[in-house]
């Protein structure tokens, strides 16, 4: 793989890498969330973790942090534009993905739940 092709895959396994932000990028893809409703789609993320997510690909200009001057305090979570161009990125590792679970479950020397062959 040439180099500048090496890096720009890599920078984009880099956004998408955690072992949340895919399932963080599913919900928005469905539209506008608040933090809670992030948290009850998601289940067995922290808020911690989720917190920390967030922050990440909010750095990374895939969403959008809205706070609403309320009382308590409102915030919710979107797509940017650059966000919203993942979503055929993500497509094709799920097209890819459901690929090789059939390749697995074809072959004969595929291990079993627990990992043995």
């Amino acid at each position: 793989m040439p180099d500048d092709l090496h890096c720009a895959a890599k920078v984009t396994a880099d956004v998408v890498s955690g072992r949340w932000k895919v399932q963080i990028l599913q919900c928005l893809f469905k539209g506008t969330q608040r933090f809670s409703a992030l948290q009850h789609a998601i289940e067995g993320i922290t808020q911690k973790v989720l917190t920390q997510q967030l922050r990440e690909l909010e750095a990374d200009h895939v969403i959008h942090r809205q706070v609403f001057p309320e009382v308590p305090p409102r915030v919710e979570y979107s797509l940017t534009e650059f966000g919203t161009s993942l979503w055929p990125v993500l497509n094709t590792m799920h097209e890819w993905g459901l690929r090789q679970l059939a390749e697995r479950s074809d072959s004969p020397a595929a291990p079993g739940p627990a990992g043995e062959v």
